[in-house]
């Protein structure tokens, strides 16, 4: 079966705080904090994009790029609307001209569909190995709620079925046409449907997605020594898990939101990523992303004796926690590329 042969992630250095956060907005830090259970968001520099940071996170996993046919990129923020991302990430990887590219756009959910995707391009055997990312440089209303959460990150696996480091047992999707979050073409800044984004659009399908995922492998959250979920803030994820009958030792972790925000496509990805920073030979993965528009994905994974080596290679996700520069909020607004 189709897995994980390796994993990259990039997250920008720089940092901006609650505390900063709140006091443009007129908020009580120590509120904020506690309702979103974060205390600061990644933000990408003035020259990183969508590419730069795929490409990023690519060249911190460890690939062999001579025998990779397909290349998938998910994100709602990539930096032309007609011009793919792929064939420029291809280009600065050095890949030959013998791959299929696509971008993908499903919010959130972009990079675990393009993951879905090259899952069945590697089983099918139409490739050998394939790239799947997830990367957004969020863009939101100065002063609205988002702007608590909305970051910057990128994350990409390499699949493949020689040399894999977690099986992917099987997965399952849950999507309807439930509109609680959207961008039009022409608007520069996303809207949201408010407290709509909770019970009819992010826990009606992470809920189901997750079942569905159970049911199909006939297993229970006790199966299970991880659990990931998309991260919009610390509550969403909490809360579901708690229906779900998922502990917080399971998520602990994966939750990645309180040190870096939400960076869209990439939140479970990279919530993935960590877990796979340290999981041992045999351990088993719950992961379930969601994307606004709406619909989950989610995913049953064993982690396999290759695991060891490769977690040797890779640059970890908690070093990106370490490596950061506070900015303040007029910096914040011009990297962001709102001013």
């Amino acid at each position: 079966m189709a897995g994980i042969v390796s994993w990259g992630v990039y997250i920008p250095k720089y940092r901006i705080s609650i505390g900063t956060l709140s006091r443009v907005h007129g908020s009580t830090k120590e509120d904020i904090e506690k309702n979103l259970m974060i205390k600061e968001k990644a933000v990408a520099g003035i020259d990183e994009d969508v590419v730069t940071m795929i490409v990023e996170a690519a060249r911190n996993m460890h690939i062999n790029t001579k025998n990779i046919g397909a290349l998938y990129i998910g994100s709602e923020t990539p930096p032309y609307t007609v011009k793919p991302t792929g064939t420029i990430v291809a280009e600065a990887l050095s890949l030959d001209n013998n791959y299929t590219t696509a971008d993908i756009e499903f919010a959130c959910k972009s990079g675990t569909a393009s993951i879905q995707i090259c899952l069945s391009m590697v089983d099918s055997k139409q490739v050998s190995l394939a790239i799947a990312g997830g990367a957004d440089k969020a863009k939101v209303r100065p002063k609205s709620v988002l702007e608590y959460t909305a970051a910057s990150a990128a994350a990409v696996f390499l699949i493949g079925k020689e040399e894999v480091c977690a099986v992917v047992n099987g997965n399952v999707s849950f999507t309807s046409d439930t509109p609680d979050f959207w961008r039009k073409s022409h608007s520069k800044f996303p809207e949201h449907g408010g407290g709509f984004t909770g019970e009819p659009a992010y826990y009606h399908h992470v809920m189901n997605s997750s079942i569905n995922l159970m049911r199909k492998m006939k297993s229970s959250p006790s199966d299970y020594d991880y659990a990931v979920f998309h991260q919009p803030n610390g509550k969403f994820p909490l809360r579901v898990a708690k229906k779900l009958r998922f502990s917080e030792d399971q998520l602990e972790q994966g939750m990645i939101v309180s040190r870096i925000g939400n960076p869209y496509s990439a939140s479970s990805m990279i919530g993935l990523a960590s877990v796979l920073d340290v999981a041992k030979p045999g351990e088993r993965i719950f992961l379930t992303s969601y994307g606004s528009g709406a619909g989950s994905d989610s995913f049953d994974i064993t982690v396999t004796n290759n695991i060891l080596s490769m977690q040797k290679k890779i640059k970890p996700v908690s070093l990106f926690f370490t490596e950061t520069e506070h900015i303040d909020y007029p910096t914040y607004l011009n990297y962001s590329g709102v001013l």
